[in-house]
Parts: C-alpha cells; structure tokens; sequence
C-alpha cells in the first residue's frame, strides 16, 4: 500500500511539476511587462468582452490544470475580477490548438464541433456565475490594496523614475517564485498527496477497468471520476476515441473531457486554499453540472446512429500523431522540476511545522 501511494505520488508530481515551474516564470515574465492598471482596465470589470478575452487567452495557451493555477492567481491578484479568473482557469486546460487538430482526427467533426463550442460556453458560463455569486470573492483583497497603493503613489509623484530593466525582471522573479510560487506549492503540494491517496484506495487499473466498459459507464459516473483524475486534454484524446469506439457514448467522451481536463484535486484544493469556498462550489458545480449537461445533449443530437471514427486497427498511428501534437517534456527535465516543486512546497510549510512543534512541544510541559 506505501509503494503504491509513493509512487502515484511520484507519477502526479511528474506530470504537474514541469507546467507549474513554466507557469511561476510565465508568471514573474508577465508581472514585469503588464502594468496592474492594465489588467484591471481590461479584467477588472463584469463585462462580458472582459469574460471573451480571458476565455480566447486561455484556450491558445496549452497548459494544464495545475499549470494554470499560478497564472490565474497572477491574474487575480493583480486586479482581474473573479468571473475573468475562472473563466480563463477552465478555458486553458480544456481545449488549445493542438487538442482541437488531434480531435478532429480521431473524434471526428461532430464531436470536434461540440468540443470546440463547449470550450468556449462552459468558461463564458462560469465567468458570469463568478462575478454574480463571488460577493466577498469577486476582487481579490491583494489586488484592492495595490490599486490603492498605486492611486496614492501617483498623487504624490506624478513623474515616476524608470526601473532598470535588470531590477524589473529581478523582482518579476522574486514575486514570482518567492510570493506566488511558495504559495501555490504550498497548497498543491497536499493536493498532490489527497490524489495519490484516493489512487491508492481507488486503483488506476480499477478506473481503466470501469472506463473499458461502456455497458457500465454513466454520464454521472464519468462526470464525477473526470472532476478528480488528472487529465490532459492531449494525452488523453487517443485513450477516449478509443473508447468511444469500443463502443462508449458520444456524451461520455465530452463529459469526461470536460471535467477530466478542468478539475483535478491539487488544482481544486488550492483554489479552495487561496481564492475561497464560495469560488471553489461555483467552479466545480458548474464543470460537473455543465459536462451532465452537455453529455446528455451529445448523445441525445448524435444517437443512434453514431458511428466513430476512429479505426483501432490503426491505433498506433493515431497515438504517435497524438505525440507529434503535444509536447514531450524529457524525463529529466520532469525530475528536475518535480525535485524544484517539492522543496518548494516542504520550504513552504516549514514555518507551519515548525510552529505545530513548538505548541506540541509547551503543551507536553505544561502537562
């Protein structure tokens, strides 16, 4: 039981790592070159060209749900609004160029269409839920402050002295691992603990076993097995032609990838942690209601009568377009970066050990 924990651990922190250490630089990059008056003059607001922009950025960058966390973090403490922060959050893992080319291979038009549509309705939706319900969570505290912080500075000095460029990117890094990064690992850190322990008691061969079976598979069952597995809408896109051609529903497949590629329990858990209870019910309400949803639709516009398009018999061809496609991160590289997030994250929580210690420590005493 240990070996298999450690080792789903290992495995999870290996896929998610390498995106979490490109978003943090992405991150320290973006903190130098856009102004928080920028971001709040286009995100700040509940207008729905605000919710259009988050959403189209998102769906060009391919990055997946944990990946995504540091960069919608930066975004929101920076001065975005709740509903353009979730609507980009969704947006980036679910659907990017490569996974709609690799859908239409193997997927065909009609799913591809649904994919693409539901990319691009479900962010939209979510936004909107976000800046009507997110009350207390709609500006982020940080955000509010800084704003503060840069009217009064401009009342007092007007003609602001240039930073070097060399000092801007030394404190775009700084914010960037030292405030955003520490912080994110931190949370994902027992995110990433949380899954392995549910993969322990729930074995991957179990899921693979249930997904394998489509008398069995239920648009619930997927929704909900998607909304806590770590998906990536690329890797994964051959696995569920597959299925569909083993004869699952059409509905299943845009269920799973929906919620499979959107949620997953680190990147669930530090939105809880670092935006709120009342965002993390919105987001995950929404993915797995809108996925029954647009499930259920998809069979009911496409069957009977679907048939796939995927040829097993040439499966191998498929899955090395699927590699072609996406990008093959080296295992070293993987390690590096997976060694990088977990100091960080022990860093992180050291202070918080260190203090249950201490009181454990006097109440020994005093006992």
């Amino acid at each position: 039981m240990a070996n298999d924990f450690w080792a789903s651990f290992w495995q999870l922190l290996n896929i998610s790592s390498f995106w979490l250490v490109v978003s943090y630089l992405l991150c320290s990059f973006l903190h130098v070159i856009l102004r928080p008056e920028f971001l709040q003059r286009n995100l700040g607001n509940s207008k729905m060209s605000s919710l259009v922009k988050a959403t189209i950025s998102g769906m060009l960058l391919p990055i997946c749900s944990c990946g995504v966390v540091p960069l919608a973090l930066s975004l929101y403490h920076s001065g975005a609004y709740l509903g353009p922060t979730l609507a980009f959050l969704v947006a980036t893992p679910i659907i990017n160029p490569a996974a709609v080319i690799l859908a239409f291979v193997l997927l065909g038009p009609q799913l591809t269409a649904i994919y693409i549509i539901t990319g691009f309705m479900l962010p939209m939706i979510i936004g909107v839920l976000g800046n009507k319900f997110g009350k207390d969570e709609l500006i982020s505290p940080v955000a509010a402050a800084m704003a503060n912080a840069s009217r009064g500075s401009a009342q007092i000095n007007s003609a602001a002295v240039k930073t070097p460029w060399s000092k801007k990117i030394t404190s775009g890094l700084d914010w960037g691992v030292r405030s955003l990064g520490f912080q994110v690992s931190r949370y994902v850190l027992v995110g990433l603990v949380l899954a392995a322990l549910l993969l322990t008691i729930i074995p991957v061969s179990f899921i693979q076993d249930y997904l394998s079976r489509p008398d069995m598979v239920s648009l619930v069952g997927i929704a909900g097995l998607g909304a806590i597995m770590y998906v990536c809408a690329v890797g994964h896109i051959p696995f569920i032609a597959a299925l569909v051609a083993a004869g699952a529903a059409p509905g299943a497949a845009i269920a799973f990838l929906l919620t499979g590629t959107a949620t997953n329990i680190p990147e669930l858990f530090s939105i809880f942690k670092l935006i709120g209870k009342r965002t993390i019910v919105i987001y995950t309400g929404t993915v797995i209601l809108f996925s029954f949803v647009i499930g259920y639709i998809t069979n009911y516009l496409l069957m009977p009568g679907f048939t796939p398009v995927f040829d097993l018999s040439g499966a191998q061809k498929s899955i090395a377009l699927a590699s072609k496609l996406s990008l093959t991160v080296p295992a070293g590289v993987e390690y590096i970066c997976a060694v990088i997030i977990l100091a960080m994250g022990i860093i992180a929580w050291r202070p918080t050990v260190k203090e249950w210690f201490m009181k454990l420590g006097r109440r020994a005493v005093n006992a």
